[in-house]
């Protein structure tokens, strides 16, 4: 196989997610990603709002203050959906919160 035909069969790398180890600064960080299009991952503000969601719920203070700028940008089914989906990741496990 050549180099033509593997750029052709490559899979496209995997979107940054929320993981078990990220705390409430890394988890912002991510949001940040998500709301402004960068670091590879698609600008995305029902994502970035799940993602600022899970990071104040980990302690994280500018997430707090993005979330809510956010919301005021959303529709409100957008907003439910990004909650939906924090829940599913706490509810799997993938995000531990802090007690």
């Amino acid at each position: 196989m050549n180099a033509q035909e593997l750029a052709h069969d490559e899979v496209p790398a995997a979107l940054p997610l929320p993981t078990p180890d990220m705390d409430g600064d890394a988890l912002f960080r991510l949001g940040m990603m998500y709301s402004s299009g960068s670091g590879g991952c698609p600008m995305d503000r029902v994502s970035a709002h799940m993602i600022f969601n899970l990071a104040a719920m980990k302690g994280s203070v500018e997430a707090r203050v993005y979330r809510r700028e956010m919301s005021q940008e959303m529709e409100r089914e957008e907003i439910a959906e990004a909650q939906r989906a924090a829940r599913q990741y706490i509810d799997a496990g993938v995000v531990r919160l802090v007690a």
